[in-house]
């Protein structure tokens, strides 16, 4: 089986909330990026005020958070030049190996990890799903790392978990373990989602809900490959492996796309590079951040608050009046006028 193999996509982004991860064995990308046209573009209204000039909780466009990304892997084919055999099934049903070299000198047999994440890459190639693979991710840009999800033939065995757990309000923080393969899927061009929130009790109250918007912040991913697909096992009484077949021993992804929105926590429409080169939030009601997360110096006249769809949470200018000639505004923390 050899030594696990991974995958890391990260970017210079601040925490996105992620919603959805997709690995494809498609030979190319989608032209408009991950889910990107369900979402028209934004009218020249600021979106974080209605008609009235009225604050209202506003949101980034839903994107391909990878795409353009940079790419690690822990191994890549192509140096030194090797055979690798594609997988298909004919009229019969049998399986049917092309076999192929690999070769990074060669521009039209290279395969780097960059085509992950590219558009409309000719050279993309694919293979079968893997048995056993686990997405990790960081809220600290890389930095430490926790499960995001399973995926097994033999969740208990590879992974510790039971299949499918029932979930409840009090793990739908925890990542869980399903089976990835069907039988009605072909053995190559075949796709594993990840939907972030499916399932989870508290999904259609995202807003009010601390332990799914932190379950869905991120700002890397990882995805480890623990197992080979059953097919591509060697056979236990087989010391010797047929050429061909020793060849299909590889994972190959083709498309690596994340759905997901920068963290504005409700304050903000858009994520613009800021003077580090790293992008955060265009943050508007009077909050202030890279994720929005804190009101601005002097808008501190009620506690700062994640906007929802009823409430938009603005920051308020904090004022003391010593007379009703003149009034001041204080540095400091705490609600003054009651406004809580």
């Amino acid at each position: 089986m050899g030594a696990p193999k991974a995958l890391v996509v990260s970017g210079h982004a601040g925490p996105l909330l992620l919603l959805a991860l997709a690995a494809t064995a498609w030979a190319r990308a989608a032209p408009s990026g991950f889910l990107g046209s369900m979402f028209a573009a934004q009218t020249q209204q600021d979106p974080c005020f209605d008609e009235m000039n009225n604050p209202r909780r506003c949101i980034p466009d839903f994107v391909n958070a990878a795409f353009g990304k940079e790419v690690r892997t822990s191994s890549e084919c192509g140096s030194p030049p090797s055979r690798y055999c594609s997988t298909a099934t004919d009229e019969k049903g049998e399986i049917v190996r092309n076999c192929q070299i690999c070769d990074s000198g060669n521009p039209k047999r290279r395969h780097p990890a960059a085509y992950l994440t590219d558009l409309n890459n000719p050279n993309n190639f694919c293979g079968a799903k893997p048995d056993s693979l686990a997405i990790f991710k960081s809220t600290d840009h890389g930095r430490s790392w926790q499960p995001f999800q399973f995926y097994s033939s033999q969740c208990r065995k590879m992974y510790g978990r039971p299949n499918r757990a029932l979930i409840t309000k009090a793990n739908e923080q925890e990542p869980l373990c399903t089976d990835p393969q069907s039988s009605t899927e072909q053995l190559s061009g075949a796709r594993i989602a990840f939907s972030t929130l499916e399932g989870r009790p508290s999904a259609y109250e995202f807003d009010s809900s601390p332990v799914l918007q932190e379950w869905v912040t991120a700002t890397d991913v990882k995805v480890v490959f623990n197992r080979l697909t059953n097919w591509a096992l060697p056979e236990p009484d087989n010391d010797t492996l047929v050429p061909a077949r020793e060849a299909s021993f590889y994972y190959a992804v083709s498309d690596f796309a994340v759905g997901g929105r920068c963290k504005c926590n409700g304050h903000g429409s858009r994520c613009v590079q800021n003077r580090d080169g790293q992008l955060a939030c265009e943050c508007k009601h009077n909050t202030a951040g890279r994720d929005c997360e804190k009101c601005k110096p002097f808008y501190f006249d009620r506690p700062w608050g994640r906007a929802t769809a009823h409430d938009a949470h603005e920051c308020v200018r904090e004022y003391r009046c010593f007379s009703s000639y003149y009034c001041l505004t204080l540095p400091r923390l705490g609600p003054l006028s009651g406004h809580l």
